[in-house]
This record gives C-alpha cells, structure tokens and sequence, in this order.
C-alpha cells in the first residue's frame, strides 16, 4: 500500500506502518488514527479505502511530511550557517552540533580513525 507516495508494510499494524513516513513517529501516527478514527492494532492489508482516504487527508491538511519536511531542515541548517552561529559552524564543519564530546567520540565524522595501542613492545625480525 502507498500512502502520500511512500510503501508501506502490509503485514504490520498500522501505528508502526505509519512510521515509515518520513515526519511521523508513533506518537504522531497515533494521533492521525484516532482523528481519521481508525483502530491502531488494524493491519495495514486490513484498512478499507475510506480508511486510507481518511488518514491521507488528515495529513495532508496537518503535517509536513517527506520532501517538504527535508526542505524545512535544509532550509533553517543554512540559515544558522548564513548567520555564523555557533551550531551553523558546527554544522559548516560537520562536527557534532548539541554539545556532545569530541575528544573521544564522532572520531569518524572528524576523519580521526586511530588504530588501538599496541603492547608497546617491537616485534622482533625473524632471522
């Protein structure tokens, strides 16, 4: 089933089905159900099309989902990189951006892959 153009699970109810709609998490789908006044523990394979048509609509005229939503992100991300903030540096130089330690975590993201210690000891040439 396509909801808003993304694929949706059959086999799974439709509060988690819902989730793989980027922009809302389960908290939110089970919001959308109860406003189209769908039952959550329903499988996705057993909603009629007035179900669907319902939930379609409640979203569409509530939330932004998908690509809009990408949009917004990328949108407000350069705004804080125009204005020279701190966090729109942050992301500028692609480092953590909510106050999380650098020293010994986001090593990847900084291009800072050390190889663990060794015992310390050379090994010595066979002859």
């Amino acid at each position: 089933m396509r909801i808003l153009g993304v694929n949706i699970p059959d086999n799974k109810r439709v509060e988690v089905a819902l989730t793989y709609v980027y922009g809302i998490g389960r908290s939110a789908s089970r919001r959308i159900l109860s406003a189209a006044k769908v039952d959550f523990n329903k499988k996705t394979s057993e909603l009629a099309s007035d179900d669907v048509a319902r939930i379609q609509n409640f979203i569409e005229k509530n939330f932004r989902i998908e690509g809009e939503l990408r949009q917004l992100i990328k949108r407000n991300i350069q705004r804080l990189k125009d204005l020279k903030t701190y966090r729109g540096t942050r992301h500028l130089r692609r480092l953590p951006a909510r106050g999380q330690r650098t020293r010994t975590n986001s090593r990847t993201v900084r291009g800072n892959v050390r190889k663990t210690a060794g015992s310390g000891k050379r090994k010595v040439e066979l002859k």
